[in-house]
């Protein structure tokens, strides 16, 4: 259900050097809803250990995917169906998780701690800016280590109750979204049955996120809840993947309008790397929607949000980054700039709003 689409190209020789030097961060992937040994080099899916280091990555976000309605589209779906139930059973994740989406979440943080604790250092886990420092700070000594945090794809986790945002906390997650491809109790999707905004308990949820210094994840977020969140957001929020109207017309893409806004209050846009957010089955594609955004509110706002193992079909899974690398570089962005862009704005974001 994760693909690579194509033999990865030939880099040359100064983009691969580059690429070295790089601190590499990706703002979403969903590799924890796969029943996959991530210490195991695979030749499924996009993401694993052995891949993130090959491909240089210091920091993959994982993001726990916990509803998703059968036959999803980019235009209209309802809460009607669940088709994370026959994966949960198949996958023979726990029984308690088939019908709660807050299990599931929950099932997938310890998947990820499990993961951590057995790597002896190798996967470390970011739950705050301390961590994050202690880590880079070790890391320019110890290239070959890589680290995630977890972030959680709608708030269908919450299952209704807010109180259980503790909860996700006190499990590890640092970002949540509050919709994935349906409506939700606290805010509609942009590919939602209404496409509403915030609901009176999606306010409540924002303000809980602000105080617990929990990032705001505006990925699926419908045209009014993006309005609404920024008309009431005290703190910077991000879109973890997504495309942009301007090069990728879909309902699931962010306007220039909405981007300049998000990037005013200190934001940051993930471009995604499926052909439904940028309109192109190859890097150059990718590197359109990136451009466009560094053009219209500065290189300091742009930030990669593949979408890795979302069900989706791909150029290169995470060991071929070094495409973009290359694609940025002939594009005649500088390095300086291809820094920011393939992780250090990521990083200065999360150095800035992770709970100290």
């Amino acid at each position: 259900m994760n693909h690579v689409r194509d033999l990865p190209p030939e880099i040359p020789e100064r983009a691969r050097q580059i690429h070295r030097r790089l601190l590499i961060v990706d703002l979403h992937a969903d590799t924890l809803l796969w029943q996959r040994d991530l210490f195991t080099r695979s030749d499924r899916g996009h993401v694993d250990v052995p891949r993130l280091i090959e491909g240089n990555v210091a920091l993959q976000a994982f993001t726990a995917v916990n509803r998703a309605p059968r036959n999803l589209n980019m235009i209209r779906n309802d809460s009607s169906s669940d088709m994370l139930m026959p994966l949960a059973i198949l996958q023979m994740w726990p029984i308690a998780t088939w019908t709660s989406p807050m299990q599931r979440a929950l099932y997938e943080a310890e998947r990820f701690e499990r993961a951590a604790s057995k790597s002896t250092g190798q996967l470390v886990w970011i739950r705050s800016a301390s961590d994050l420092t202690s880590y880079l700070e070790r890391r320019r000594n110890e290239p070959m280590l890589t680290a995630g945090f977890l972030g959680v794809e709608g708030a269908d986790a919450l299952e209704g109750d807010l109180a259980n945002l503790q909860l996700l906390f006190d499990a590890g997650f640092r970002m949540l979204s509050p919709t994935h491809f349906t409506d939700t109790l606290f805010a509609g999707s942009s590919t939602g049955a209404d496409k509403r905004g915030l609901t009176p308990l999606g306010r409540k949820l924002i303000k809980e996120m602000e105080a617990r210094r929990m990032i705001v994840d505006l990925a699926h977020a419908s045209p009014q809840t993006v309005d609404d969140v920024l008309g009431m957001a005290t703190r910077p929020m991000l879109v973890s993947h997504t495309g942009v109207t301007a090069t990728c017309d879909s309902n699931r893409n962010l306007s220039d309008d909405r981007i300049a806004r998000i990037a005013g209050k200190g934001g940051l846009i993930g471009i995604a790397y499926f052909p439904a957010a940028v309109c192109g089955t190859d890097v150059g594609a990718i590197v359109r929607a990136i451009w466009h955004v560094t053009g219209l509110v500065g290189v300091e706002h742009v930030a990669l949000g593949s979408d890795f193992d979302g069900n989706t079909t791909m150029p290169f899974d995470v060991s071929g980054l070094a495409s973009i690398t290359a694609a940025l570089l002939s594009g005649g962005f500088t390095e300086d700039e291809i820094a920011k862009i393939m992780g250090d704005n990521a990083l200065h974001f999360l150095a800035e709003n992770l709970p100290r």
